[in-house]
């Protein structure tokens, strides 16, 4: 199915709101019947009407379309947040007494949901280096049922080979399911791959603008519909049509905002890997990175979240960089409008600080919308800072 024909028209009928160009939002909770019989149905099967907007709606439905086609899967589900299609993903595969195959240092909500509130329910999980595939074949026990990835991670972005995870998963009916949030659908689709359930976090360049959050998981129709009736309905965790007609509006820009960004972050990149205060750029399409063939491989585009390592001695030091700048703002997420840098040294305590580790010293850049002289002009002027320290 054509790019633009998924983001301008699919699953877009304008007759049916006045030819309007943009979708309207049904901003309903509740929807009437005419007959007891239709009403009965609907009772009988909730994904095949609207009935109740904590289940379908129309405008949810015009995002569901866009964003399963985008995947490339026969269905999708939206979230509130990303962290609620991970738990509603994981949730409907796992019972007592089963067993997981994670990456490691999954994102954090995906690892709270593995070492807080499943054991509560006796079910393990095993992590793994996702870098190497045999890691997968040797974890898996009798009671495997799902094997999670995340592929690239959002900090010093490893990869898995999803088509070689796949196969085995198949092989032993195990459910794989990968966060997608850092490439997108537009320069990577797992389930292509052979993946079964794919997620993101359309908080990031889905929404493009910082002004709403929500996840993503596709699979499929079977599958879905499954989620839909168990974890998606109970849990109460659907998007609210507002949000949904935000992630529409941001959808038919979402090209020529990756293709701006990726430019940038090429420019932003070179800029860094010259600068003498840098040790490190890591970026999977760099061809320092260490598996830059496979990324080269399964991604078309890189993005915009890049993480490099500076020369410090102390936190004191990355503190100084981060608020010296004065354009790109200091906070979580990625994927908006606007630059953003997190430091690593800002999840620990100043004590814990380990100069000789190079994890301690990175920080992770997004690359925004801002023109390349913008940024790079901010980022010189947090370097003078340190070094006026010097």
């Amino acid at each position: 199915m054509d790019l633009s024909y998924i983001l301008n028209e699919f699953a877009e009928d304008r007759d049916q709101y006045y030819r309007a160009v943009a979708p309207p939002i049904v901003q309903a909770s509740n929807f009437a019947f005419a007959k007891v019989d239709d009403l009965r149905k609907a009772f009988e099967n909730e994904y095949s009407t609207w009935l109740y907007s904590r289940g379908l709606n129309p405008t949810v439905e015009i995002l569901r379309k866009k964003l399963g086609a985008l995947d490339g899967a026969e269905d999708c589900l939206v979230f509130n947040s990303g962290a609620a299609a991970i738990f509603a993903a994981v949730l409907a595969n796992v019972k007592s007494g089963d067993h997981i195959v994670s990456v490691k240092e999954p994102y954090s909500w995906a690892q709270r949901m593995f070492e807080v509130i499943l054991p509560r329910f006796n079910v393990t999980v095993t992590y793994v280096d996702g870098t190497v595939v045999e890691n997968f074949e040797q974890a898996i026990r009798p009671n495997t049922t799902v094997i999670y990835l995340e592929s690239p991670n959002s900090w010093f972005f490893q990869l898995q080979d999803l088509e070689a995870i796949a196969a085995i998963a198949k092989r032993k009916n195990i459910v794989t399911i990968c966060d997608n949030s850092y490439c997108s659908p537009i320069y990577q689709k797992p389930v292509q791959m052979g993946i079964d359930l794919v997620l993101q976090s359309a908080t990031k360049y889905i929404g493009g603008h910082s002004d709403t959050v929500a996840g993503v998981l596709s699979g499929s129709r079977a599958m879905i519909e499954r989620i839909f009736n168990s974890e998606y309905m109970n849990i109460g965790s659907g998007i609210q049509p507002f949000n949904a007609w935000l992630l529409i509006r941001g959808l038919r820009t979402l090209p020529a905002r990756l293709e701006k960004i990726t430019k940038t972050t090429g420019e932003v990149i070179r800029f860094l890997q010259q600068h003498p205060r840098v040790e490190k750029v890591i970026f999977p399409l760099d061809p320092s990175f260490p598996q830059y063939e496979l990324a080269k491989k399964q991604m078309t585009g890189g993005c915009g979240l890049v993480t490099f390592m500076i020369r410090a001695a102390e936190s004191a030091t990355i503190e100084t960089f981060c608020e010296s700048l004065k354009h790109i703002l200091m906070a979580v997420s990625w994927g908006g409008h606007e630059s953003l840098i997190l430091p690593k040294c800002a999840g620990m305590r100043p004590d814990a600080f380990d100069p000789a580790n190079e994890g301690h010293r990175s920080l992770r850049l997004y690359i925004g919308l801002e023109e390349p002289a913008y940024i790079i002009g901010d980022l010189e002027a947090g370097f003078a800072a340190i070094e006026a320290l010097s």
